[in-house]
């Protein structure tokens, strides 16, 4: 799962809840009333001339202290799946050539997200002939907050991570993603955050956690149903904010790129296993359950058109009795 540039635009967007969240000892001595500043130009030139192989996320940002000194932080946030044998001597490195470039405290933090517990990289040593070099830094990951008490947390990035984990425990289950996701979205309303913030963690959730786009379409028109007149939900922000056109341009870019015969065939038949998905778990918060001779009949289906009818019907239906009716009234099954 790459999230690498997610990561790094809800860093920028959040930076202080990340440090409170991850670095809580380093937030505190933090004055974020003078302000921070992201070095990203100055930090792609010593990147560049840096050999230290494929080019990761990292952030360098200038912040300043409550006792009136100046720091620098060096942030690495790495995502990836597998160990990578020269992550700490890469952060040796990165520090080395901030602090000869600059002559200013550098002090660099690791946030991994990959799943090997035993893979902590958080130092790099260097010892022969009495000569001794030591390079130690704070390194967090997410796998260690799976048993967090996240609804106590109210920092966004509770949030964030609770999100991220669950993305990874439901990878190849739809129907699971779908209903996490569902109430994950009706909680963080209720959250007590601005909508600000709401919204950017939103778009994080949206990047990280993807659903067959006949159950993103189910789970729009489900928020929107239970959504108060006079509220301006999550989905209302996102839908504002332009995400109906960002999908469509996407699927125009594609268009030009060219999609062979056998892209257009994979992609209908993921469409047909979310069109079914998605009326499984209509019938379930409509109806209680789904029928096992109607589910047997559903999986049969081989054609977009038809369940897209199928699933038009159920949304009119005001119980299973009049479904039913309906769907052998048009000869849908």
């Amino acid at each position: 799962m790459r999230t690498d540039s997610f990561w790094k635009k809800v860093l920028e967007e959040l930076f202080a809840d990340f440090l409170k969240f991850f670095f809580p000892d380093i937030h505190k001595d933090i004055d974020f009333s003078k302000g921070y500043q992201f070095l990203d130009k100055e930090f792609q030139k010593i990147s560049k001339e840096s050999k230290t192989g494929r080019k990761i996320v990292d952030k360098l940002v200038k912040v300043f202290l409550k006792d009136g000194q100046e720091k620098w932080l060096l942030i690495h946030i790495e995502i990836q799946a597998q160990r990578e044998k020269e992550f700490a001597r890469r952060m040796f490195t990165y520090n080395y050539r901030i602090f000869d470039r600059y002559q200013k405290e550098t002090i660099s933090l690791a946030l991994l997200t990959d799943r090997d517990a035993r893979y902590r990289p958080n130092e790099f040593r260097i010892k022969r002939w009495g000569f001794e070099c030591l390079f130690k830094f704070p390194l967090v990951k997410i796998i260690d907050y799976i048993d967090y008490e996240f609804d106590k947390d109210k920092n966004p990035f509770s949030l964030l991570v609770q999100a991220f984990l669950t993305t990874m425990e439901t990878q190849g289950d739809d129907l699971s993603r779908y209903r996490w996701k569902r109430e994950f979205i009706l909680q963080m309303q209720k959250s007590g955050v601005s909508n600000e913030t709401l919204f950017r963690v939103h778009k994080f959730i949206e990047w990280i956690m993807v659903l067959p786009e006949a159950l993103d379409k189910q789970l729009y028109y489900e928020i929107k149903q239970l959504e108060e007149p006079e509220e301006m939900s999550v989905l209302t922000i996102a839908e504002r904010e332009g995400m109906k056109k960002g999908r469509k341009e996407g699927m125009e870019k594609g268009r030009k790129e060219g999609i062979e015969k056998g892209r257009r065939e994979g992609i209908e038949r993921g469409q047909i296993i979310g069109l079914q998905n998605a009326i499984e778990i209509l019938m379930e918060a409509k109806f209680g359950k789904v029928e096992p001779s109607f589910r047997s009949k559903l999986v049969e289906i081989n054609s977009s058109q038809k369940l897209k009818k199928i699933l038009f019907e159920l949304e009119e239906s005001a119980d299973f009795p009049e479904f039913r009716k309906r769907l052998a009234e048009k000869k849908l099954i």
